[in-house]
This record gives C-alpha cells, structure tokens and sequence, in this order.
C-alpha cells in the first residue's frame, strides 16, 4: 500500500496544482473583465456626446485587458448612452471570451465567455453641449 501511495502521490499533487492554477486563471479574467468594465463606463460618462462616449468607452476597455494581460478570443463593449445628461447615468456591458485551451486535459472547456456590467453616473455640475451653441 506505502508503495502505491508513493507513485500516485505526485501526480495527484501535479493534478491538484493545475485544477488550482485554472481555476485561478478564470477568477483573474473575471476581476480583470469587471475591472475594464468600471473603468470604460467612467471614460464614457465623463464625453459630451453618445458617440465619444461609445468610442472611449470601446478604446477604454480594449486598453484595459490589453495592459491587464487578458487576451479576448472577442471583445464586445455595449455602452447605453440614453442617460448621457448630467444626473444620469452610463451603462457598459464588457464581453470577452476567453481560452482555456491549456487546460483541456481537465475536460474544462476550450473557451469561455465573461462578460461584466458597470454603471457610472454622469456629473451633475458638468456642462454640456446644447443645441443653442452655449456650453
């Protein structure tokens, strides 16, 4: 019995270490998803205009993952602008599929999708552009 345990023992170990370090790499990608998220919504209630606001928002979270390693199959940024006005509220939703195909030994999917939703409130103070030419 000692004998087995011996040579069964490092392999488990090896197996449990790999199930812990993919299991690590899913929680990361998802706090990193949240985080590019939170940080996209803030980009676009801080423009003037619905359009600047889903352009900054894409470039905030495409930059987000990038510097946080997270390496997207897909990236797709959705950004509700209909509260665009000071007092309201931004919306960004942030999907990104993500490879796990290192870890098919596992029988853990190749690929999974993560996504994150964060909303920001615009500035009550802020000025805007009006249609009568003031700010």
């Amino acid at each position: 019995m000692a004998a087995e345990v011996t040579i069964a023992a490092p392999f488990l170990i090896m197996l449990l270490v790999f199930v812990g370090v993919v299991i690590h790499r899913g929680v990361d990608a998802r706090i990193r998803i949240d985080d590019a998220a939170h940080q996209a919504a803030r980009a676009a209630s801080i423009e003037r205009t619905p359009t600047a606001a889903t352009t900054a928002a894409q470039s905030t979270a495409a930059s987000a993952l990038s510097s946080a390693g997270v390496v997207c199959a897909s990236l797709s940024v959705s950004t509700s602008t209909g509260g665009l006005r000071p007092g309201g509220t931004v919306s960004v939703t942030v999907s990104c599929d993500v490879d796990f195909g290192d870890a098919l030994i596992l029988g853990v999917p190749g690929g999974k999708t993560l996504s994150a939703t964060s909303v920001e409130p615009v500035d009550l103070w802020r000025s805007t552009l009006d249609t009568g030419g003031q700010t």
